[in-house]
């Protein structure tokens, strides 16, 4: 069985002094909980403040996106090895909205990956289909496309920290959510791509979670999807009592 793995992506939301008092109200509802893993994906200037405040706990924190680049002249970027150097163990890639709204591109997506897993993070890498993609019945279509260029030229050993996140697009922050079955259906065309680029093993260990507008009152029937290891969670996560009902489920 893989390891259910809930990941909070709190956006451009959350100041330094905001996210540690988030942190402790959060620690003692998730205290005992030991059935699977938790991150926090605070913005960047953030990061350092969520590594201390999470410091002795199993929680770990991560990075909302990176560059491909190590270091250089590139203004307004953070790579993969400053990310480690602060304390993350994971980065989220390919976020629908840097996709959508900052032009990220599935090459892109496929180098920044590389970088990550060169570095010793674990990326996070989102793949999902738009309204009008869905309604023409090409949702297969998209993830295979993305999917097979996110794996490019990784395989084997190297991808076995890979952890894969569909977002169906037109379900974030509308309110609206994939049925659990529709999750379970992309899920499983995301793991054949998968195997198809790294091998059956690393296939049937890839975690492959579900985002699209997760919230305490879906969380339950999502996870219980045989498909679905877990979430990436947006708007609901921004409040501890939230999200550590769907860390709960």
């Amino acid at each position: 069985m893989r390891k259910k793995l809930i990941v909070a992506n709190w956006k451009m939301y959350k100041t330094p002094d905001e996210a540690r008092a988030y942190i402790a109200a959060f620690l003692p509802l998730v205290k005992e909980h030991n059935r699977g893993d938790i991150v926090l994906c605070p913005n960047f200037v953030c990061i350092p403040t969520v590594v201390d405040a999470l410091r002795g706990s199993a929680i770990g924190a991560g990075g909302q996106d990176l560059s491909w680049e190590k270091e250089g002249p590139y203004t307004g970027e953070v790579s993969a090895h400053m990310l480690r150097a602060v304390g993350c163990s994971h980065v989220i890639i390919g976020h629908s909205e840097r996709r959508q709204l900052f032009g990220e591109t599935d090459d892109g997506v496929n180098r920044k990956v590389k970088a990550a897993l060169a570095a010793g993070l674990q990326p996070i890498v989102c793949v999902g289909e738009v309204l009008a993609e869905r309604e023409a019945g090409l949702t297969e279509d998209v993830l295979r496309r993305q999917c097979g260029i996110a794996f490019r030229e990784i395989g084997g050993d190297d991808a076995a920290p890979l952890i894969m996140a569909y977002e169906p697009v037109w379900a974030i922050g509308t309110g609206k959510n994939a049925t659990p079955e529709m999750a379970a259906e992309a899920h499983g065309v995301i793991r054949a791509e998968a195997a198809k680029a790294c091998g059956e093993e690393v296939a049937q260990n890839l975690r492959i979670l579900y985002g699209g507008s997760v919230k305490p009152e879906n969380a339950a029937s999502l996870m219980d999807q045989s498909e679905i290891d877990g979430a990436l969670v947006g708007g609901a996560s921004l409040d501890p009592q939230s999200f550590a009902a769907i860390v709960k489920y």
